[in-house]
Formats: C-alpha cells, structure tokens, sequence
C-alpha cells in the first residue's frame, strides 16, 4: 500500500483538521505500534463519523502511546456509504451470532441497531461496551465514515410504541402469505431506492425475529400497526 494511500483505518473521536495534532488510545497505539509495525513517518487515515476521512502522519510512536499529526482530507463526510435513515431491529442470539449481526449491519450500512427483546429471545443482557467494538472495528476496516448508533435492548412492545408512523417497518412475516422484501421495500419506498435520488433514501427499519420467530400475540401485533409492512423470504435462516 503506498503512503498516498494508507492501509490503517482508524475511528476517534476527535475532531479532525489540517495540522491537528492527535494522541491515540492505549489500545489503538499497541495495535499500530505492536501489531501492523508502524514508525514515524508512515501514513494512517482517520475517522470520527463527523468530519470525513483525513490522512495522518505518525510523528513519535512507542507501545502504548502514538502521536499523530493530520494532514489533510481524502474524503468528504457526505461520501459516508453508509444509509442514513436505516434502522435494524433484532432478536438477540447467542453470542457468536449477535457478534456476526452487528458486524455484518455495519458493514452494509446500517445507520441504527436496536436489540429487540420478544417472547422468545433466548439473550436478553448484551455486553454495550463489546458491541461498540466490533460495530468500531467493522467500520474501520469496511471504508465506512461513521458507527452506527448502537441502542440498549427493549421490549417488542416498546419498539413498536415509539415507531413514527411514517417511517415503515419491514418484518418478516413467517405465515408466508406475504412479498418478498424487495418488491415490498420498492412498493413503499418507491424510486428513493436508487441511489441517484438527491434527497437520499427514506428513513426505514427491518425487524429480524429470534431463533423460534415471532409468537401468534406478537404477529397480531405486528400486523396490526400503522407503520409495519410484512414481506417473507424463500427460506428461513438457521443460527
């Protein structure tokens, strides 16, 4: 990788200009330092989901501790890949799975993540400090310009109290009697699907069920609100 473009990505939340000076995290110096074998002089890019991506020098480095000084911008805030308006609503699963969700929403651009409890969710306590790592780390690695906003879990009830009636819900509906996500989303959503439109996609959410789905009171529930919209895939995932 050449040094017009660095190799390492990394998320602080610093503000980032020309000529700033920065002094990293414990960690984020032994990972520069000690894992990829960084030295002063050698190029990283930065990020702060606020001011783009700029191109920092390493000015003195040692295990725990990096300076760094900004350089300059190579990409505007408003490139972020990321959705803006997107909302993913989950069932909690067992560790390695909720690990996989969050980094995989990440990667896809999700702009929110709300962990959902249901009547047959098996996780109910998620560690907020791991997931934030693994959202930071997907993001750093994927070309992304933003985390996303990571929210504590609540009860199915809740989630659906506070839904704007506007912003539509897509759940997936296992009676089967419905459309696939795609025809239903373009039903909805219409042209603001594509990405040429000037005013950007409209704000959605996707609701993902538990390992056992949704229960009979819940699909009531569901089918009952103003702001949800049924669509059923081919087949069902298995954790």
């Amino acid at each position: 990788m050449s040094k017009s473009h660095p190799m390492i990505r990394l998320f602080i939340p610093d503000r980032l200009m020309a000529g700033q000076a920065i002094r990293l995290s414990d960690m984020a110096a032994h990972y520069i330092g000690s894992v990829m074998r960084q030295k002063p002089g050698d190029l990283i890019s930065l990020f702060n989901g606020m001011d783009g991506e700029w191109r920092a020098q390493i000015t003195d480095i040692s295990r725990k501790t990096a300076f760094l000084t900004v350089e300059s911008q190579s990409r505007a805030q408003k490139d972020d890949p990321a959705w803006p308006g997107l909302t993913l609503c989950f069932a909690p699963v067992k560790r390695a799975g909720t690990d996989l969700i969050i980094e995989k929403a990440t990667e896809l651009g999700v702009a929110r993540i709300i962990p959902v409890i249901t009547d047959y969710t098996q996780i109910a306590r998620l560690r907020d400090d791991r997931l934030q790592l693994i959202a930071r780390e997907a993001a750093e690695q994927c070309g992304r310009l933003s985390l996303p906003r990571i929210d504590p879990p609540l009860p199915l009830s809740q989630l659906l109290a506070a839904r704007p009636a506007p912003e539509p819900l897509f759940f997936c509906d296992e009676a089967g009697d419905t459309q696939p996500l795609l025809l239903a989303a373009k039903r909805i959503l219409g042209t603001q699907l594509r990405d040429s439109e000037p005013q950007g996609p409209k704000p959605c959410a996707v609701l993902c069920g538990p390992e056992g789905g949704f229960s009979p009171s819940e699909r009531e529930a569901l089918r009952a609100h103003q702001a949800v919209q049924r669509w059923v895939g081919a087949a069902c995932f298995a954790g």
